[in-house]
């Protein structure tokens, strides 16, 4: 570990240290416990050992955000990889997720209404996780492996939960109907946005929703003026979603939601991840993502059963026609010839995924003695299938996993063990000559947190988590590297080490102050999911990471606010010659800071500095490195009429037009310019 990070963690770790705190709220059903305190822009949801931060609607709204990828990118250790597209932008965590070749290496999980989604190892496609921020009424990040027991096995980087709106949002939760309409302007690439919210209440057991979304862009200009190639974007979606509650005291609920979004992209790079045809050429490529979920939940007055019971369906489909003559390697070849080369043919390759997954979990509060217990115990069962692609081989996914997790508490002592055991069953689409068609993995995987609140609002923390990640169906095929990495679990284990501090009337009478520091520390090892610099099969020894991430808040009564993430890191990858080099994937050091104040619920100014050093881009070259300023601005206004409901925002990203590539980005894809955005959203 590097003096400079020492420095650095060190100072970060005193400022955490130098102020008084308050009593935690402990209300929040999250099963490793959770501080609710506002202060600024964002709410800071904190577990007492659980690294997690929460996107609220408001905050989603007032960001302007065109993906969800660049939604969550102000959270400490996430990454926006390769632009602000749906189409190639990834999502990186504490340096695993998204990477210069995938749009995921598996170790973040990203979930909508429960459906697992966009988690392929599609060749230079990004995440596939297309989807438009204004369906969802809030979005959380879990960062680590602690928090990640009870969403899958295999996960370092983290976790992403989107939930979708519910009709009650728009009708106060009361019979009637209600809604909203947006409309959204972006003067950099002439983005235009629509979101249309429908919902309706016929009694107080029954709410339906449907929400319409249509987001057009055209081509993006950088801080230079010059054109960003391969970044416009037309993205419809849509959501229908509703729910009914019934039996006595109306203990029983049924939530249907079925969201959709489809990309129709025409000749364009195949390459999401580049700005130009390059060697691959171009293509017409349609994405189509459907996520359906059914959830019953059984809440009676009963402190031993709140029973979920969740069953989705994720299906997406890539379909892709290779533009005759685009590609150089193509060499005057027949297109037939040409797409039935093993290395080029991914160009042509259709893809289609879906997962199919039921989680039965239920949630329970009792004592034993002087320990009271919440206790989360599950049960889930997962069937993935991809269709046979080059580059993408095809097969059947089938998994069951168990796990518990019980938060134990003794006076300020709070001891949470998390459990998960899952086996899969994968099973080649294709005969792999010379070798077994199926093979089966199990492993038994979980963690530790223990946390100690002093009763003043102060509270330390720590965690020890440990993981395996089980053969995927990408690892299928009839070589002795792919042979190499189904006969073995890529393993990791992560420590964590912090405390947390809340306060009221720390400055002046009214404030509130909250802050939490995190030190984490990573190992991957038996690594089947990045080979050595420069090789096509031999796979690393080992990848070591370590950080620090800080979040803050600041309220004053006069509605002044700070609201502050940072994050610095570092790490090193291991050869099997015991060479090693910096992370290629690892995260950036980013601080992020703003400034604003509220006129009650009328008026919010902000003013938004984000610092980024120790940047590399997608070939390991050294960035400079780069401070953007983004300014912000709602008001709702206070009169009646047609008035009544409406909120006006306007924003000014990168404000000073910074010219600059964004980290682990490819260097011909340069992160936007300056872009004024308004929007208008009536109530009614």
């Amino acid at each position: 570990m590097s003096t400079q990070f020492l420095r650095g963690t060190t100072a970060l770790v005193c400022l955490a240290m130098a102020f008084p705190a308050f009593a935690q709220d402990d209300t929040d059903p999250g099963f490793l416990g959770t501080l609710v305190l506002t202060g600024g822009k964002r709410d800071l949801t904190y577990g007492t050992a659980l690294s997690r931060t929460v996107v609220g609607e408001e905050e989603i709204q007032d960001r302007q955000a065109s993906t969800v990828a660049q939604l969550i990118d102000s959270v400490p250790g996430v990454s926006l990889v390769n632009g602000t597209t749906p189409q190639g932008s990834g999502i990186n965590i504490r340096g695993f997720g998204a990477n210069t070749t995938y749009g995921s290496d598996q170790k973040i999980a990203v979930q909508i209404d429960g459906a697992s989604v966009g988690s392929e190892e599609l060749y230079r496609i990004g995440t596939q996780l297309f989807t438009d921020p204004l369906l969802y009424r809030e979005v959380e990040v879990l960062r680590g492996t602690i928090g990640s027991f009870a969403y899958g096995s295999g996960i370092v980087g983290g976790v992403v939960l989107m939930e979708t709106k519910d009709a009650s949002d728009f009708t106060g939760g009361v019979p009637g109907f209600g809604g909203s309409q947006t409309f959204e302007f972006a003067s950099n690439g002439n983005g235009r946005v629509s979101s249309t919210n429908l919902a309706w209440m016929p009694n107080e057991q029954a709410e339906f929703l449907m929400n319409y979304t249509w987001r057009d862009f055209d081509d993006l200009e950088a801080g230079n003026g010059t054109t960003i190639g391969n970044s416009a974007f037309n993205t419809p979606s849509y959501l229908a979603k509703g729910r009914f509650t019934f039996g006595q005291d109306d203990a029983h609920s049924l939530t249907l939601s079925h969201s959709r979004t489809v990309a129709d992209d025409k000749d364009v790079p195949y390459d999401q991840f580049d700005t130009t045809a390059g060697s691959f050429g171009r293509v017409d490529r349609i994405t189509d993502t459907r996520q359906t979920a059914l959830e019953y939940r059984f809440d009676p007055a009963s402190d031993l059963i709140d029973l979920r019971a969740n069953l989705s369906y994720a299906d997406q489909q890539i379909d892709a026609t290779y533009i005759d003559g685009s590609s150089p390697f193509q060499a005057g070849q027949p297109v037939a010839v040409f797409c039935a080369n093993p290395f080029f043919g991914v160009i042509c390759a259709d893809n289609k995924y879906e997962t199919t997954k039921l989680n039965v979990s239920n949630r329970a509060l009792f004592s034993t003695g002087a320990v009271e217990h919440d206790m989360l115990a599950g049960i889930e069962a997962i069937r993935k299938k991809r269709l046979d692609a080059p580059a993408a081989p095809g097969g059947t996914d089938r998994r069951i996993a168990a796990y518990v997790i019980d938060k134990m508490t003794v006076s300020n002592v709070t001891i949470t063990p998390a459990l998960r055991y899952e086996t899969s069953t994968i099973e080649s689409a294709v005969p792999l000559t010379g070798f077994p068609n199926s093979y089966d993995k199990d492993a038994l995987m979980g963690g530790l947190a223990l946390a100690y609140d002093f009763g003043n609002g102060l509270s330390v923390f720590g965690s020890a988590a440990y993981t395996e990640g089980l053969p995927l169906i990408d690892d299928l095929g009839a070589t002795p590297t792919s042979q190499a990495r189904l006969d073995t679990t890529e393993k990791s284990r992560t420590f964590e080490l912090g405390a947390e501090y809340s306060g009221e009337e720390v400055f002046a009478q009214g404030d509130t102050f909250t802050i939490r520091g995190n030190l984490y520390q990573t190992k991957l090892w038996d690594v089947t999911s990045y080979t050595v610099a420069g090789s096509t099969s031999t796979d690393l020894d080992s990848v070591e990471t370590r950080g620090f991430e800080l979040e803050a808040s600041y309220g004053s009564a006069t509605g002044f606010y700070v609201d502050l993430a940072g994050h610095l890191g570092e790490g090193t990858e291991y050869n099997p010659d015991g060479t090693s080099a910096v992370w290629r994937n690892g995260a950036a050091d980013r601080v992020q800071l703003t400034l604003g104040r509220k006129w009650d619920d009328r008026l919010d100014l902000s003013w938004e500095v984000v610092h980024t050093a120790d940047q590399r881009d997608a070939l390991g070259v050294d960035l400079p490195d780069s401070t953007i300023h983004n300014l912000r601005a709602t008001w709702k206004p206070e009169a009646q009429g047609w008035l009544d409901g409406t909120a006006v925002r306007f924003g000014l990203e990168n404000a000073f037009d910074k010219d600059y590539v964004g980290h682990l980005s490819s260097p011909t894809r340069k992160a936007p310019g300056r872009s004024f955005k308004v929007s208008l959203t009536k109530s009614f």
